[in-house]
């Protein structure tokens, strides 16, 4: 199959960019630097109806759960492999105010499809502290991302469309109808490079507000619960075991990949508010969260240069909005379909 885009990094942007023009049927090649530790890598993977401090429904989930669910779904099919884990999420609430909240938000009508009633205590007392109590959710869970992302990696390396190293804007040589990059032609160079985008000279002009984030690596008795629990932080038991535990939120760094003292030991003493039970760390990930500034997304070509494309700030929803955001962005690629104001990165 001739390539016809060049997508730079392959995280979840990147990935999900490449799935959805596979689907339909057109060439690309993934140029990646192939980082043993990535934001997307790092990621917990949630997939969470009712979030925020405001204990609000998701942005547009009853349209983006859906088609993420059918998108991991087919990819798993295809690699014979499992990514997407469907589990209940107990939110328990902080304090009086969020309890008041709740009170209010659990009326309203497009929450009501996500809660799911418990039989007994919501969770167990003698494990997890739950002064206010909470509820449970539904059409909610986790995908295991370094296992989608390398699994994929491994499927378009084996059809030749990925391959590990580094594209720089120097080496890009913009045509009339494309672009060249070591003597192959592209109709077009897309950049899903995550929050390093805002270091490049061509998108130095977007809001970009990024925050460093780690989750631990955790060993606790944790009295077999198998859901997510999050108050304060959320608590992801695994399959085989283990658990994580995140996430810290840190908008002015340096170093990407070294977290503060202060920001360890602030979400540490979060789990201690919320596990009554003795926990050793046993180690730590940390990545940067691609965020734009007013946007849950940003896609499209470069206003100055339609021959580069974009697909960037997915934030700590990538996992939802990745597979709905990529259609978009495919979908105007391919057949010119015009891209809503909120999301065009020309029109930002």
């Amino acid at each position: 199959m001739i390539p016809r885009f060049l997508i730079i990094g392959q995280g979840l942007a990147g990935t999900a960019l490449a799935w959805s023009l596979h689907q339909c049927g057109v060439g690309f090649l993934i140029v990646d630097r192939d980082e043993e530790l990535t934001s997307s890598k790092v990621a917990a993977g949630l997939v969470t109806p009712i979030t925020g401090m405001r204990l609000n429904l998701n942005w547009r989930y009853d349209t983006l759960y859906p088609e993420a669910i059918y998108f991991y779904r087919g990819i798993e099919q295809r690699l014979q492999a499992r990514f997407y884990h469907e589990v209940p999420i107990i939110r328990l609430l902080r304090d009086e105010k969020a309890a008041a909240l709740w009170e209010k938000r659990r009326m309203q009508p497009e929450v009501q499809p996500y809660l799911c009633k418990v039989e007994g205590p919501l969770v167990d007392d003698a494990v997890f502290d739950n002064p206010q109590g909470g509820f449970q959710q539904q059409h909610s869970g986790w995908l295991d991302t370094a296992a989608f992302l390398k699994a994929s990696r491994d499927y378009f390396e084996k059809l030749g469309c990925w391959q590990a190293g580094e594209v720089s804007w120097q080496d890009l040589e913009l045509k009339d109808g494309g672009v060249c990059w070591q003597g192959t032609f592209y109709t077009s160079a897309l950049f899903c490079t995550g929050w390093e985008a805002a270091r490049h000279p061509w998108f130095d002009w977007v809001p970009f507000r990024s925050a460093r984030g780690t989750v631990l690596n955790v060993e606790a008795d944790t009295g077999g619960e198998s859901r997510i629990i999050n108050r304060g932080c959320w608590l992801l038991p695994r399959a085989d075991g283990s658990l994580r535990v995140g996430p810290t939120y840190e908008l002015d760094f340096e170093d990407p990949h070294v977290p503060s003292p202060v920001a360890l030991a602030g979400l540490e003493q979060k789990l201690r508010a919320l596990l009554k039970r003795d926990f050793l760390v046993k180690g730590s990930q940390t990545g940067v969260r691609p965020i734009i500034q007013g946007h849950q997304a940003l896609i499209g070509r470069h206003p100055a240069r339609p021959q580069i494309g974009f697909m960037n700030g997915l934030g700590s929803k990538g996992v939802l909005r990745a597979p709905w955001v990529a259609r978009q962005l495919v979908a105007h690629l391919l057949e010119g379909a015009e891209i809503e104001a909120g999301l065009d990165l020309a029109g930002n």
